[in-house]
């Protein structure tokens, strides 16, 4: 989902969140429905989904990074299922790594690319065919655990600490995409990611339910090359103030701080306009991997040069969890296969 939050959502349930309780439960209704008779599509291949409970940034895309790197590291092929958000796309593309980057594939595909091969489609049993096809064995699906389209062999659902899920109500009235309580039966696991207490409801319910809880932070690649500097941060992110944060933790003067919605597709006229406002302050560029991903092929003057981009890592409480969950994956998917669901 796309644009900005409405800032309501991760307040105390108000007047707004109760005028839209109606539209809410039908959403709810819908959601439920999907969860409980979706299709899920087998394949020949084992699939993890990497989802969250709500809208909006979680920190899937850098744990989905770090799942990929803990398979090849165990001597896999990893591939990414993607629906890319914003994509233009007539049929399934795959993003490979050497491949040219694609723009319309979306934002999300082409920082996926640059570390194993990805399947841009909403028909997530057409791009893990397409993953099969390159030669992928398993298939890290980047979101799509609501829409319930694919069998999945383990599922870890997401929660921000500092943000967590809101005031708790369903779309439209809250960032939920489905009431916690119709989610939780199809979890595997639950990560709670980075500092903060207002993940720690749902962390209880998931431990009742017997799911199991890990815990992760991200950590900035290299920060010492923002350390000292002025810089003009601006990100489209889902929650674009831990970005600033996380450049500030680096040392930076951050001078000015720029939010976006969501999968922002910057314009030539905002691109020149940071750029101008940056030399007025002094100042560099600072923004995320994903937001560069949507500024690739920009041929604008002087942007390369001025513009820094913070890379960010998963790092688990416990560094064998990513192996683990790879492990329960593929195990599931021999189990099924022999069952032959696939």
């Amino acid at each position: 989902m796309g644009g900005k939050a409405p800032p309501f959502w991760w307040q105390p349930a108000g007047g707004k969140a109760l005028a839209l309780a109606p539209a809410a439960a039908l959403y709810a209704a819908i959601a439920r429905h999907r969860l409980r008779n979706g299709p899920r599509a087998p394949v020949d291949i084992a699939v993890v989904c990497v989802g969250n409970l709500t809208v909006g940034g979680s920190g899937k895309t850098p744990v989905s990074i770090g799942l990929a790197k803990a398979a090849a590291a165990m001597g896999l092929k990893p591939g990414f299922l993607s629906r890319g958000h914003g994509a233009r796309l007539s049929r399934p593309l795959l993003v490979a790594p050497d491949s040219p980057p694609v723009v319309s594939a979306g934002d999300e595909p082409l920082l996926l690319a640059g570390h194993a091969p990805v399947a841009v489609t909403p028909d997530r049993a057409a791009g893990a065919r397409l993953l099969i096809e390159h030669g992928c064995d398993i298939a890290i699906m980047d979101d799509g655990f609501q829409s319930a389209r694919i069998r999945m062999d383990h599922a870890i659902l997401v929660v921000d600490a500092l943000f967590g899920i809101g005031n708790g109500r369903v779309l439209p009235a809250g960032p939920l995409r489905a009431a916690i309580a119709d989610q939780m039966p199809y979890a595997d696991s639950i990560l709670r990611m980075g500092q903060g207490s207002a993940a720690d409801g749902v962390i209880r319910l998931a431990a009742r339910a017997g799911k199991p809880v890990h815990t992760a932070s991200v950590r900035p690649l290299e920060p010492e090359r923002l350390a000292g500097r002025r810089l003009l941060a601006f990100a489209g992110i889902g929650h674009p103030v831990k970005f600033f944060d996380t450049v500030r933790a680096a040392g930076a003067d951050v001078v000015q701080a720029r939010a976006f919605p969501d999968h922002h597709p910057y314009s030539e006229a905002e691109i020149r306009r940071l750029m101008e406002d940056a030399r007025g302050l002094r100042a560099a560029l600072v923004t995320t991997a994903k937001d560069a991903a949507r500024l690739r092929g920009s041929a604008i003057p002087g942007l390369d040069e001025m513009l820094e981009v913070l890379e960010i890592e998963v790092v688990f409480d416990d560094p064998h969890v990513p192996e683990r969950i790879v492990e329960a994956a593929m195990a599931a998917y021999g189990r099924r296969k022999l069952a032959g669901r696939t």
